[in-house]
């Protein structure tokens, strides 16, 4: 899971000022969340970062770049690139508990749920919003996981003849019916102990059915 997008960019001119890069992402998350992806215009965002249009075109090309780096941005804060790198002497579960904790607690937070909600109700009058939220995280999760996937088979770790099918299979048991029903407004209050039981007993699961 590559994070160039959230690098700064390395043009001519000055250096670019992670602070004000990081307050315009925060700005950005704010208004996408509230007002929706074609009801954030880049002064809005601009404005609520504190800082100038021209500071957020020197650090984002467009709105579509910031939307994918400000999703991109809330997946590494759970699920940094790091974790999906696997070592020959690195037992597979470990790596698992890892990212499946790390995913639980990501889709599970007051703001990753705000976000599938607005997904979810723009998608009809915003697909591009799906497509970019879509593209900007989950597709590229399930690519790294894909490709974790594909190491632990080469190393005989695992035996997973379709690496995709696999991530996918993996990521939906995390999510089970707690996130469902915390999508839909049930109001289930978190527990971290019980959800660190569903990690586990997910990653379990898991590694019985791909067991070399």
């Amino acid at each position: 899971m590559s994070n160039k997008l959230l690098q700064p960019s390395s043009g001519p001119g000055r250096p670019k000022d992670p602070a004000k890069r990081l307050a315009i992402l925060e700005a950005a998350k704010r208004l996408f969340m509230s007002k929706g992806y074609e009801g954030s215009s880049m002064d809005a965002i601009a404005a609520e970062a504190g800082v100038s249009k021209l500071t957020v075109y020197s650090h984002f090309t467009d709105k579509e770049t910031l939307f994918a780096c400000a999703v991109e941005a809330k997946c590494e804060e759970q699920l940094p690139p790091l974790y999906f790198e696997l070592r020959a002497d690195t037992p597979i579960d470990t790596v698992l508990l890892a990212i499946g904790r790390g995913f639980n607690t990501l889709i599970n937070s007051d703001e990753s749920i705000a976000m599938m909600r607005l997904v979810t109700t723009q998608a009809a009058q915003s697909p591009q919003m799906s497509q970019l939220f879509y593209d900007a995280g989950p597709h590229r999760m399930l690519m790294a996981m894909e490709h974790l996937l594909e190491q632990a088979n080469r190393i005989g770790q695992l035996r997973v003849k379709h690496p995709q099918r696999a991530a996918e299979h993996f990521f939906s048991l995390i999510k089970g019916g707690c996130n469902f029903r915390r999508m839909i407004g049930c109001n289930e209050p978190a527990d971290g102990q019980t959800d660190d039981e569903h990690v586990q007993e997910v990653v379990s699961l898991f590694i019985r059915a791909y067991h070399p």
